[in-house]
């Protein structure tokens, strides 16, 4: 059981990897990475379209990733 789970963590580990990095860019030019971009920080946009399915994927991956090392924490200390 503990196998199981350690290579279910490692491959949504990957799969959370996967979903950051296909993650559109949000910084506009390299200007803003210098300043710090203040301007567009009180700025709210509603993810939208492949933007929001990315970031609701990464949310449940991580959230699936968090419980499996809770379980893994638990049959280990069994």
């Amino acid at each position: 059981m503990y196998n199981i789970l350690l290579t279910a963590m490692i491959v949504v580990g990957v799969l959370i990897i996967i979903a950051v990095l296909m993650q559109p860019s949000k910084q506009q030019d390299a200007l803003s990475a210098l300043s710090g971009g203040g301007g567009d920080l009180f700025a709210t946009q509603k993810s939208r379209g492949f933007e929001a399915v990315m970031q609701r994927i990464t949310a449940i991956l991580g959230a699936v990733w968090f419980i499996l090392g809770l379980a893994l924490v638990y049959v280990g200390s069994h």
